[in-house]
């Protein structure tokens, strides 16, 4: 309902900018003219709440509706629904439909086969657009697809000052309009001209919105099934799998070989490139031990 609020609002206050005669004639007539069939249209019964098809001389509306309730299964009765609607004339929107996992196990059954258990629970968000003069019959046909009703909230807006706003505000644009026309022709007049077409390309958007709320009414459904489902799914047993690969004696003793040579062979390449380093502690260690051979020698001929 926000929503529309909002839409209503902007219609409003766009009207107060001019496009020409000729765009506020369009504005009001669409508004004017569905305002005259809704009037003519037969009233349907609905069983389910006199605000799905209630009818007020003089009174427009835009209804919508919300519908949240539990069934015994979710994709039949997606189908149903959807069915329905176009059976009534409308056409879905949205419908986001899944299934929730709540747990997943992998039993196995034998050496070579298993069992997937999957427990999930399945619901469905849809939007749908119907005829107004619809509403109640959809409305009873979605009921009769539950278990249980969780809750089910039907609005009908009152509109009528704002499309007779709409209609006083394009005669008001039209006169406007025609002092516009009879300004001199120089900068600022294009300027002007320029704004008022962009406003006036709004202001019949937005009447066009409204038009199309008035004829159809959205309907937010939600459904769900109230206990969880099982699916049992064959596999393979992959345990089984992965312990008959997970070891090979001739493969690995072949591997380690292949690894110890080639690990020998960068052990020699990293000797090579410091070989430097290791000739200079070849030369200290050599000098060292020549000392202490000098020394040991010395002593011996002093005792």
């Amino acid at each position: 309902m926000k929503t529309t609020y909002i839409k209503l609002s902007l219609a409003a206050a766009l009207l107060l900018g001019i496009y020409s005669c000729k765009k506020g004639e369009v504005a009001s007539t669409d508004l004017e003219a569905y305002a005259t069939t809704d009037s003519a249209a037969v009233v349907v019964s609905d069983s389910i709440s006199s605000v799905a098809s209630m009818k007020v001389k003089d009174k427009q509306f835009i209804k919508t509706a919300d519908v949240n309730m539990e069934v015994k299964d979710v994709y039949n009765t997606t189908i149903a629904i959807e069915k329905s609607v176009q059976e009534l004339g409308g056409f879905v929107t949205n419908s986001n439909l899944q299934s929730n996992v709540v747990s997943e196990n992998t039993y196995n059954t034998s050496s070579e086969e298993a069992m997937l258990v999957k427990k999930y629970q399945t619901e469905n968000r849809m939007q749908v657009r119907i005829p107004t003069e619809k509403l109640g019959e959809l409305l009873t046909a979605i009921n009769t697809n539950k278990l249980f009703l969780n809750s089910r909230s039907i609005n009908a807006e009152d509109v009528t000052a704002n499309i007779k706003y709409s209609e006083l505000e394009g005669k008001r644009n039209q006169k406007t309009s025609e002092n516009i026309n009879k300004l001199k022709t120089n900068k600022d007049k294009v300027k002007l001209d320029d704004e008022n077409m962009s406003e006036g390309n709004l202001q019949k958007l937005s009447s066009m919105n409204m038009t199309d709320d008035l004829k159809y009414s959205t309907i937010d459904i939600y459904i769900k099934e109230p206990q969880l489902r099982i699916a049992e799914i064959a596999v393979t047993n992959t345990t089984n799998i992965d312990n008959q690969y997970k070891y090979n004696f001739i493969y690995d003793a072949k591997d380690g070989f292949v690894y110890g040579f080639y690990l020998i062979q960068r052990i020699i390449i990293g000797l090579i490139n410091v070989w430097p380093i290791l000739l200079i502690a070849a030369a200290i260690i050599y000098f060292l031990r020549k000392r202490k051979t000098l020394k040991s020698e010395q002593s011996k001929i002093q005792g």
